[in-house]
């Protein structure tokens, strides 16, 4: 509510006004920090160089969420640092809303976020130390497995629950993938929501509301592609455009089980939909995680982290 702002001597107007005040400032970050992180790029090795690019445009993109949210949530400062510095998603109105949304968390939850940090470190420690000898490709994939599985799937789902403990609404990015019945379910509703927020308030919103839904669809997902090419393509210094087509090929998998020939195969559901979807997301994941990708950059990060 507006109302909740510390201008409201102001009047309403006022503080209306405010709310919509200069929403450019949360996109400065967003421009400057990947720029200055290619200017580190001669003085930084690929692996580093990658990192570093994933961490400014997630910063950026952190910026901007909690910029766009800040004044109409009225979230205290505590929060608002919780929010950029502790938490990997980016649905700021959810996270700064102050309405206590504390749950009872089964003990299990728990168990099973950590036991998944520690299935994927073991992961890379078998990529490494047993596979790489003869497979080095192969670590690559098992390496780059057991870090999805140790962020993604483990770290982050450890933070989800304690900041839900502690009241504040923070949905897991993840949220149990492999059930998905159609790729619409997947990367719309379970697969990085962190960035399915982002790109649904910046991309599809917009163009669905101007050209429809398949215009907006199309665009989220060459915006997804662009922007992994810019972080996997540009630090390996090869594969270039093979991300941008596995989002495309994403988005028009999306299209064609939304079509009437696809609703009467049922792509979008039961048995069906989920080999649909496994075929379409798994299949071509070698476009998404090329070989110049995990010969130049995964394969020595992991090296690196094993020592």
């Amino acid at each position: 509510m507006v109302e909740t702002i510390p201008l409201m001597k102001e009047g309403p107007i006022a503080v209306q006004a405010a709310k919509h005040s200069r929403p450019w400032v949360g996109f400065v970050p967003l421009l400057v920090l990947p720029v200055a992180t290619f200017g580190l790029r001669n003085a930084l090795v690929p692996w580093t160089f990658m990192w570093l690019l994933a961490f400014s445009i997630f910063a950026g993109c952190k910026w901007q969420t909690w910029w766009d949210a800040r004044e109409s949530h009225g979230a205290d400062a505590l929060r608002s640092l919780g929010y950029l510095l502790l938490w990997p998603g980016m649905d700021a109105r959810a996270f700064l809303s102050l309405e206590n949304a504390k749950i009872h968390l089964q003990a299990s939850l728990w168990i099973k976020a950590s036991f998944k940090v520690i299935a994927g470190l073991v992961l890379i420690a078998i990529a490494m130390r047993l596979v790489y000898p003869k497979y080095p490709l192969g670590a690559g994939w098992t390496g780059m497995l057991g870090i999805i599985l140790f962020l993604h799937f483990g770290t982050f789902e450890l933070i989800s629950l304690a900041w839900r403990y502690a009241g504040v609404r923070a949905e897991p990015i993840m949220c149990r993938p492999f059930r998905s019945e159609s790729l619409a379910e997947l990367w719309g509703k379970r697969w990085n929501l962190g960035f399915r927020t982002l790109s649904h308030a910046l991309v599809f919103r917009p163009l669905q509301k101007r050209f429809g839904a398949a215009a907006g669809i199309s665009a989220t997902f060459l915006a997804s592609g662009l922007i992994h090419d810019l972080v996997i393509s540009v630090p390996a210094a090869g594969g270039y455009g093979l991300p941008t087509a596995y989002f495309l090929l994403q988005g028009c998998g999306v299209l064609v089980e939304r079509s009437d020939s696809g609703q009467r195969l049922g792509m979008g559901r039961g048995a069906s939909g989920r080999v649909w979807t496994a075929l379409i997301a798994l299949g071509p994941l070698c476009l998404l995680f090329h070989p110049w990708f995990v010969r130049r950059v995964i394969l020595p990060f992991l090296a690196a982290l094993v020592g």
